[in-house]
């Protein structure tokens, strides 16, 4: 039957797994929800709001489909948008969107019938009526799908306004039992080459109180905000990369290239890289003796496409998988963090390119201790991974070279709020991965033990892990 009861559960040992694991709640670590939508207890206004206002997957498949970028990121009509998408949809085969759409299709509006260009008139409407409801309201969503927490990504300079409204009970949506958590992503502060650096700076100083004149002074603005932001919750970190840069220098040098940058001068990638480096193990210093998790994020190429960036922006599908080369830098950086006073905090690796896989779980191994359980976490497959197989490469190369029942799991990494069955599709393929291997006979059918492992692996372990 089609995506029915045992989608992706091929053995009953995984079926047993999945009734338990199903039901756990939802800690979505990392996501890119607006928190101003989240106090506000939006109601999305029908399924082209819903699925094509921001999800550049959609888009670029769209795009790979022939659909006219006026269907896209055009002020076309919704319907008309709608159609696009699902004319796009019916051709996905093999594609997790295609899974996907239909999870949330089932999950939100109870249609289990495919998408088509012939039942896309009637899903359309019963869709555009349910999403006026109550029920799927922030709140409704956040109830019904059990989320525990979620964790925004958020600007040094952000007031917080709506997190502490959030808090407090003062916001539209009122109680919840949900925790909304910022997480401090100071990607801007170490972009020192981009447009707008030097504004940018101008506006740190005034969120931190700050004058910012040299990097002591960045330093101390970014700790101000970062102890801003843990009395709002905050438990982790957040940096985007291209790549793992490093490079070590003399602090002179990279006083000047800061100064360089402030007088509105492009630095030398040597440079950037040496002030990176410098910032990075700066800041992973100050998360360890906060006990706030660091995240790294990298092996991607932003905005390949220089025509559609001008056109349609950031974001919006253009990006790609970088190549780079990673080992030696990385373990480099993770080195010399731990070799400072407060050494190296809990952290997180995520790579755009399953090629980095085996070097950074072993990597990894090198700095696992500290009498926590998975302090090193080797992050979910991410962005063009997050599919079946890719999932399934993730897990058994952790599962190969590292712990994998000490993994804290999936996230979204989305903008989306009807994302989050995207949790229940990797929970299906970890207790499918996992119950193959014991009906292999390759571990003991200790029903016990397994549900500890894959709850563990759904939710307890990141619950643990950010405290």
């Amino acid at each position: 039957m089609f995506m029915d009861e045992f989608f992706l559960l091929e053995t009953e040992t995984a079926r047993n797994l999945y009734k338990i694991a199903g039901n756990k709640p939802v800690f979505d670590y990392h996501c890119h929800l607006s928190p101003a939508q989240i106090a506000q207890n939006i109601n999305l206004i029908d399924l082209t709001d819903a699925w094509l206002s921001g999800d550049h997957y959609k888009w670029r498949m769209m795009r790979a489909f022939g659909i006219d970028e006026k269907y896209i990121t055009g002020k076309t009509d919704s319907y008309e948008k709608f159609l696009a998408w699902t004319r796009t949809v019916e051709n996905l085969i093999g594609n997790p969107l295609y899974h996907w759409t239909h999870l949330e299709l089932q999950r939100y509006f109870g249609i289990y019938e495919p998408l088509t260009e012939e039942s896309a008139s009637s899903i359309w409407e019963k869709a555009k009526t349910l999403l006026q409801q109550t029920q799927l309201s922030v709140k409704g969503i956040f109830e019904k799908f059990n989320i525990y927490a979620v964790g925004t990504t958020d600007d040094p300079v952000d007031a917080l306004e709506y997190h502490k409204a959030i808090a407090e009970g003062t916001a539209a949506i009122g109680k919840i039992a949900t925790k909304v958590i910022p997480s401090f992503r100071p990607d801007k502060a170490l972009e020192l080459n981009n447009t707008g650096f030097k504004e940018y700076i101008d506006e740190l100083s005034r969120a931190s109180g700050i004058t910012i004149k040299n990097n002591d002074d960045l330093l101390a603005a970014l700790e101000k905000r970062m102890d801003f932001f843990i009395a709002h919750g905050c438990r982790s970190s957040d940096h985007g990369l291209e790549y793992v840069p490093f490079t070590i220098t003399d602090a002179g040098r990279v006083e000047r290239t800061f100064k360089q940058a402030l007088a509105g001068k492009k630095v030398s990638p040597q440079d950037a890289d040496a002030y990176k480096t410098q910032i990075l193990i700066s800041l992973a210093n100050l998360y360890a003796r906060k006990n706030i998790a660091m995240q790294l994020h990298f092996s991607v190429i932003r905005n390949a496409n220089t025509n559609m960036l001008k056109s349609a922006g950031p974001n919006t599908g253009f990006d790609a998988v970088n190549d780079c080369m990673l080992a030696k830098n990385l373990a480099a950086l993770l080195d010399h963090i731990e070799a400072g006073s407060d050494g190296l905090p809990k952290t997180i690796l995520y790579s755009l390119n399953p090629k980095d896989y085996y070097p950074i779980v072993t990597i990894m191994g090198g700095f696992q201790g500290m009498n926590i359980k998975g302090k090193m976490q080797f992050g979910c497959a991410w962005w063009f991974c997050d599919h079946r197989d890719g999932m399934e490469e993730h897990l058994r190369i952790l599962a190969n070279l590292g712990m994998l029942p000490s993994f804290i799991g999936m996230l979204t990494d989305s903008r989306s709020f009807l994302s989050y069955p995207r949790h229940e599709y990797f929970r299906r393929i970890l207790c499918n991965l996992i119950g193959n291997w014991v009906e292999k006979g390759e571990y003991p059918n200790d029903q016990k033990r397994l549900e500890k492992i894959v709850c563990d692996i759904s939710f307890e372990n990141v619950k643990e892990y950010f405290g």
